[in-house]
C-alpha cells in the first residue's frame, strides 16, 4: 500500500472562491493541496492559499462565522508562506471602501478601492469590472527575484476579474503594476511571506502556473532546511 501523500497546502474555503481551479493548479505544480474551511488545519499546514471572487463584506462577514480570522493571522505570524489570490489578496489589508467601509485581516497597512471608469466616450471608454488579460510589469528591475514570480517574463499577460484594488501604505511591498485604462495599479505585492496577486494565476496559462511551481519549490527548500536542522 503506498503511503499517503501528506497535505502541505491548505487551500482556504469560506464559500468565496473558485476553489477547484486553485487544488487543480497546485496538483499541476506538484503541491499536495486540500480544500479546507476548519481552523486547525490552516495552522497545521506548511503553507495556505487564500482565493476569492466576491464581495469583500460578505468574505470578512464568512470568515469570522467560520472562525478564520485569528488562524490566517496566526499563520502568516508563523512565517509560513501565504498567497492570497484576487479578493484574497484585498482581505488582507487594513480596509475596504467596497459597498461601504469594511475592516479586512489588517496583515498589510492599506486600503482597497474601486477603479476609476475612463471618461473617454465609447468606444475608447474603459469598463468596470476589469475581465481579461493584462500584462504585469516589475516595478524595477530586480523586483521578482527570490519572489514568486521569479522567472516569469515582464509584460506576461495575467488574468483578471475585478472591479477594486489595493493600495499598501508601503509602496515598497509592490512587486507588479497594471495599466487598465487611467490608472496604473498594484496587480502584486510581497510582505514577508505573504504574496498577494490581483489577477488569477489558476487562469493565467504557463505564466500563472509558474507562481504555483514557485511556492513548490519554496516549500522544498523549507523541507530541506528542517531536515538538516
Amino acid at each position: 500500500m503506498s503511503e499517503t501523500k501528506p497535505t502541505r497546502v491548505a487551500i482556504v474555503d469560506y464559500g468565496m472562491g473558485n476553489l477547484f481551479s486553485v487544488q487543480q493548479a497546485c496538483a499541476q505544480a506538484g503541491l499536495a493541496a486540500a480544500v479546507t474551511a476548519e481552523p486547525q488545519t490552516v495552522l497545521e499546514t506548511d503553507a495556505v492559499i487564500l482565493p476569492g471572487v466576491g464581495a469583500f463584506g460578505d468574505a470578512m462577514a464568512e470568515l469570522t462565522r467560520r472562525d478564520l480570522v485569528v488562524p490566517l493571522r496566526d499563520a502568516v505570524a508563523s512565517g509560513k508562506p501565504l498567497l492570497g489570490i484576487c479578493l484574497g489578496m484585498q482581505l488582507l489589508m487594513s480596509e475596504s471602501h467596497e459597498f461601504g467601509r469594511h475592516r479586512g485581516l489588517n496583515i498589510i497597512e492599506g486600503e482597497v478601492v474601486r477603479l476609476p471608469v475612463s471618461a473617454e466616450e465609447p468606444p475608447r471608454r474603459v469598463k468596470v469590472p476589469e475581465v481579461g488579460w493584462n500584462p504585469v510589469w516589475p516595478v524595477r528591475e530586480d523586483a521578482w527575484v527570490g519572489s514568486l514570480l521569479e522567472g516569469i517574463p515582464a509584460g506576461a499577460c495575467m488574468y483578471f476579474v475585478h472591479s477594486y484594488y489595493v493600495r499598501p501604505v508601503d509602496a515598497t511591498l509592490i512587486l507588479s503594476t497594471t495599466t487598465y485604462g487611467p490608472i496604473t495599479y498594484c496587480s502584486s505585492l510581497q510582505f514577508g511571506n505573504v504574496f498577494g496577486c490581483q489577477f488569477h494565476p489558476e487562469r493565467s496559462g504557463p505564466a500563472g502556473l509558474k507562481i504555483y511551481r514557485n511556492l513548490a519549490t519554496r516549500l522544498g527548500r523549507l523541507y530541506a532546511e528542517v531536515e538538516r536542522s
